[in-house]
């Protein structure tokens, strides 16, 4: 007999998805009811996101769900990328589309705001990884620009609260997507009130912290009526992507890392408290919440948006599918030219691989020459990324670390799976592939009682989706090749 529906909002920064989870028998099945693009808009040389239209999909989904699947889900919930947020007016309308954290307002906005508050000040009293696209620092330009949105914004809620509002009603922020903001205290339900009155913001736009597993309200009347729904519960689930995607990590104990791979890839662990020190704001880790309390300690790494933006740009002469790409790769020179992923460049360049040809130039290395040897430049710096990041996360704790989970789109790679062991010399599990929507729903299904703890949650993953071991090869080349690419690095931090 079937335990339970729950029907999971899963939105990245490229697509978006309606996922179908019932649990049968303790085990999940997954289906997808409906997919959609989800791309920033451009006007007047800023960038944003379609709030109104992303919840037109989200409600097609829903209708999809219970017109064409038959299924009335027991429940509902949303989960985004981290950092942007949108402004409530005082009518309860979402004031204006969403500024998008690629926009480049905020290009100068670290460096204004340390004058305020210094770096390492700044980083000891928030725990989060310094990038220019956090939410504090996008406020602080809202502030200082004056932008419309702004002044005539009464609440702030994050992107997934505000989906969730518009559900509901109800307005509240997830401690999961607000602890990506830099205005928390860190491992706390409290906002840092010193950040608020250093940029003059008013932190009354702030709404009550809420953790994951909590049920927000009932779908409004109107939302049922277009959709065809009954009264569903809304609930604020680990609302932040990546910290729904390690809920579905298949894994016990603590001697594991994770890579969460997708347009970014999220490279940490799981810990019982923030780490923060001096040392480890050089390193430049952040710790933003998770479920049952737990910190994902964890680096923001440049992943396969690299890859999108080149098939983007080369999709005028050819539209390659992913597995074209992956067999063109193989046909080139092994490490002919390598990046850093993580370089300012290829934040969001117009042309990715132009970037990438410049960055080659700027570092001493011979540019590559075709698709194929970009492609593979992009998998094996990557790989190579992993391995820094993963001998940083070992030098701040002090327990070994004897697997690597990968999670996400990325697992269905099955080349940067195997470099990725190769390079970290570690074996590499890959899958579950839509672990995102996997700990979306399983949040959902422990807050209606279908499951009661973590534990339980991934031992259900793991009795219900396969998974895939990596093992490392080539281990004297690839040693050879990551010195070569800690120059590499080095050399162009200093361009």
């Amino acid at each position: 007999m079937s335990v339970g529906n729950y029907l999971a909002f899963d939105l990245g920064a490229s697509s978006g998805r309606a996922m179908l989870g019932t649990i049968s028998e303790g085990k999940l099945k997954l289906t997808e009811i409906h997919r959609f693009e989800n791309r920033m808009v451009e006007i007047d040389n800023h960038h944003y996101w379609n709030i109104f239209s992303i919840f037109d999909e989200l409600k097609t989904g829903l209708k999809k769900c219970i017109r064409d699947f038959g299924v009335q889900p027991d429940s509902i919930a949303v989960d985004t990328w981290g950092v942007d947020f949108a402004f409530v007016d005082k009518d309860g309308m979402i004031a204006s589309l969403p500024f998008a954290y690629r926009d480049r307002r905020t290009d100068n906005a670290m460096e204004d705001f340390y004058k305020i508050i210094p770096r390492e000040e700044l980083y000891l009293m928030t725990g989060i990884q310094l990038m220019q696209f956090n939410s504090l620092f996008q406020l602080f330009v809202n502030h200082n620009s004056g932008s419309s949105q702004y002044q005539v914004g009464k609440d702030l809620l994050f992107m997934p609260d505000a989906l969730s509002y518009l559900f509901c009603g109800v307005k509240k922020n997830e401690f999961s997507i607000a602890s990506t903001s830099q205005l928390l205290k860190p491992g706390t339900l409290k906002y840092e009130e010193r950040l608020f009155t250093a940029m003059g913001v008013d932190s009354s736009i702030m709404q009550e912290i809420v953790l994951p597993g909590t049920l927000l309200g009932m779908i409004k009347p109107e939302v049922q009526k277009e959709t065809g729904s009954r009264e569903i519960p809304v609930i604020a689930v680990a609302s932040h992507d990546t910290a729904s995607a390690i809920v579905s990590v298949p894994a016990s104990g603590k001697n594991w890392a994770y890579i969460s791979s997708g347009t970014w890839s999220l490279m940490g662990i799981e810990s019982d408290k923030p780490l923060i020190s001096k040392e480890i704001l050089d390193l430049n880790f952040t710790n933003e919440g998770g479920a049952e309390g737990t910190t994902r300690f964890l680096k923001n790494i440049m992943g396969m948006w690299l890859l999108q933006e080149c098939r983007r740009i080369w999709s005028h002469e050819v539209n390659y599918s992913w597995s074209e790409m992956v067999d063109l790769s193989l046909l080139t020179q092994p490490f002919k030219c390598l990046i850093d992923p993580d370089d300012s460049t290829f934040l969001n360049p117009a042309d990715m691989p132009a970037a990438i040809t410049q960055y080659c130039l700027k570092t001493g290395q011979t540019p590559p020459a075709n698709h194929g040897e970009i492609i593979r430049c992009i998998f094996e710096s990557l790989a190579m990324k992993y391995r820094l990041t993963l001998d940083s996360i070992r030098s701040v704790i002090s327990w070994p670390i004897e697997k690597i989970h990968i999670i996400g789109g990325g697992a269905n790679n099955e080349l940067l799976c195997q470099y990725s062991a190769n390079a970290i010399g570690l074996p590499v599990i890959a899958g579950p592939t839509e672990a995102t929507a996997i700990g979306n729903i399983l949040i959902q299904a422990k807050t209606m009682k279908a499951v009661v703890s973590l534990e339980e949650i991934r031992r259900m993953v793991e009795e219900s989706f396969e998974t895939k071991t990596f093992e490392p090869q080539e281990p004297a080349i690839w040693k050879t090749q990551l010195g070569r690419f800690s120059e590499i690095i080095k050399l162009g931090a200093k361009k």
